[in-house]
């Protein structure tokens, strides 16, 4: 199952699974495919055989303020999945796993034991030809019981605040350059709204999220990852803070230190440059 990403070094490869092994154990009990996309409509086109689809607008974020589901809309979504304490959940999805990452970030923030990436996403699934089809899976619903939020893997805006300047701390900014330098409020392809300023956060490294991913949407190994990260300042001696515009490229990046390269405090600044970029009176750098 890992040998693949224990040849690469990764610190934990335990936290990535091949599509060759997801294909050798589609329906296996105890384990649960999700399918979260940037592209809202990809699973209704055609998904993995048995796995769920969940809509990042509605599934991943509280519908009345700005925030991720709370406790017990997460449990409420757990149980509809058919997600038990104890399932192995297999996350993957477009966009080189954006969405599945930011899904990913989310059960560990709410402390799911057993939680994978498919490495490659659906991206990968689909140029393999593997099997897909357009049938939402019948699913049980589940029990599933709340435990504390591991609060640490998550970076708010005070915390944000007080770590510019702080020399214990580092930031990774992983949007485009056009983006870190204040050109563009979002990405080339996207509507350009969502923060009242451009910029970046003083003395962020600008290290975007695809450098760390080879052609196919997987991840480098080892040793690549860290002189990408490394060699920007971003040091596994450091707390480090990853931050996009929503949240959810960031969560690519905060998977890829902590459990590729296993530096011991990464954070996800899910508020990111829509919060940060329309705060009164945070600095900014262009």
């Amino acid at each position: 199952m890992h040998e693949r990403n224990a040849a690469n070094g990764y610190a934990h490869p335990e936290m990535l699974v091949e599509t060759a092994w997801v294909a050798e154990n589609l329906g296996r009990p105890g384990m649960c495919l999700v399918e979260v996309d940037v592209d809202t409509s990809a699973y209704e086109q055609g998904h993995l055989p048995g796995a769920v689809g969940w809509n990042w607008r509605t599934d991943t974020q509280d519908q009345l303020s700005r925030d991720i589901p709370s406790p017990e809309e997460f449990q409420a979504l757990m149980e509809r999945s058919g997600i038990a304490d104890d399932t192995t959940v297999i996350l993957y999805g477009d966009n080189n796993n954006w969405f599945a990452a930011y899904a990913l970030w989310m059960l560990k923030y709410y402390g799911h034991r057993d939680v994978r990436l498919m490495n490659g996403g659906r991206q990968k699934w689909l140029a393999e030809g593997r099997p897909t089809t357009a049938e939402a899976p019948a699913t049980t619903p589940s029990r599933y019981t709340m435990g504390e939020p591991c609060r640490e893997l998550r970076a708010l805006r005070p915390f944000v605040e007080e770590s510019v300047g702080h020399a214990g701390r580092a930031m990774v900014d992983v949007r485009s350059p056009d983006e870190f330098s204040g050109k563009l409020l979002a990405p080339a392809n996207l509507p350009q709204e969502g923060a009242q300023r451009g910029g970046h956060i003083p003395g962020a490294a600008n290290i975007p999220w695809a450098t760390a991913v080879g052609e196919d949407g997987c991840f480098k190994p080892r040793a690549e990852l860290e002189q990408i990260y490394g060699g920007k300042g971003i040091s596994a001696d450091k707390q480090v803070i990853a931050y996009c515009r929503i949240g959810e490229r960031s969560s690519h990046t905060w998977f890829a230190l902590k459990y590729l390269l296993g530096y011991p405090d990464v954070r996800n600044y899910d508020g990111s440059w829509t919060e940060w970029g329309s705060a009164i009176g945070v600095p900014v750098e262009k």
